[in-house]
């Protein structure tokens, strides 16, 4: 039976998530390794103040993630696929060996830093459930002015799809779709427009990292957030983590390749469980275990007897 390991973007962070990862000497090795290459405490990076930042939310999901992975690869229970929802793309590409954990972190601080600096007050993200992206994409479209502009970004499920734009024109469309078939629409607690062509410039400078990198050949494959296709090659996972920050993540269609592919079991890295659920709500007969609500030794089990 295969596996996919999910490795989560932004919104799933809480405040002290790193002191509530699994109490293992791998764990502690990579939060010191953290501490080494930011410069900082760890216990500065996951307070309620340092949430608030881009920046911070995006180091402490890699964190997260990179380390509870480490049990598993430490114990010889790799998956057959791996998949990262945004950020969440450079803790799948750090699993896979494409990249060093010390690169991947450097790469998301310098995201979380141009992401802040790119836009400033005044935009956001919001999310619409029960209308399908081409549906909104006409919506959109029809009320799209260059003062306010408003793009579809992520489509995380058929009917929950996310928009980034300015504050004024998505809380425009919000108040319209909540009369015109959504059957709920609000504002997200994000300071940012992700997933959209406002941080093409993000992208280039991203790029422009990543080509400074020896890159390696991918040892899991990688279901893409842009293309929905299986990554096998160094190039294909630059392009998809240099280009996702300014294009749309098709989650859903990412996770339904994997399924496709025959994964039943999808194992969800810290914090949350937000794919898990995405994955279940999706495909009811697949197994999820995301590791918030679950213990490395169930995960261990299941791995083993499958």
């Amino acid at each position: 039976m295969r596996s996919a390991f999910l490795f989560p973007g932004q919104g799933s962070q809480y405040e002290g998530m790193l002191h509530n990862l699994p109490d293992e000497p791998v764990v502690k090795e990579v939060l010191e390794e953290s501490s080494e290459i930011l410069n900082t405490q760890i216990d500065s990076l996951h307070s309620k103040k340092a949430l608030s930042t881009t920046k911070a939310v995006q180091q402490c999901l890699l964190i997260a993630s990179v380390a509870t992975y480490r049990i598993f690869e430490k114990n010889g229970l790799i998956p057959n696929y791996v998949a990262g929802h945004s950020v969440g793309a450079f803790g799948a590409a750090t699993a896979s060996g494409v990249i060093t954990f010390e690169e991947a972190l450097k790469l998301v601080t310098l995201r979380g830093e141009l992401m802040e600096k790119t836009c400033g007050e005044g935009y956001g993200m919001a999310v619409v459930l029960g209308l399908d992206e081409y549906q909104l994409s006409e919506i959109v479209n029809k009320h799209f002015l260059d003062s306010e502009p408003v793009y579809v970004s992520n489509r995380n499920a058929p009917t929950q799809v996310t928009l980034s734009g300015s504050l004024t024109g998505l809380q425009k469309i919000v108040d319209y779709v909540k009369d015109h078939g959504a059957t709920s629409a609000q504002l997200l607690n994000v300071s940012t427009p992700s997933h959209c062509p406002l941080f093409d410039h993000v992208s280039e400078e991203l790029l422009k990292e990543l080509n400074r990198l020896d890159l390696k050949r991918p040892k899991i494959p990688i279901s893409s957030n842009i293309t929905s296709r299986l990554l096998m090659q160094a190039d294909a996972v630059k392009e998809d983590l240099a280009k996702s920050i300014c294009n749309p993540v098709r989650w859903h269609d990412a996770v339904n390749l994997l399924y496709e592919s025959g994964t039943q079991i999808f194992i969800e890295m810290p914090p949350g469980d937000v794919l898990s659920k995405l994955a279940q709500q999706a495909f009811s007969e697949v197994r999820t275990m995301p590791i918030s609500k679950y213990s490395i030794e169930d995960c261990f089990y299941v791995m083993s007897n499958s």
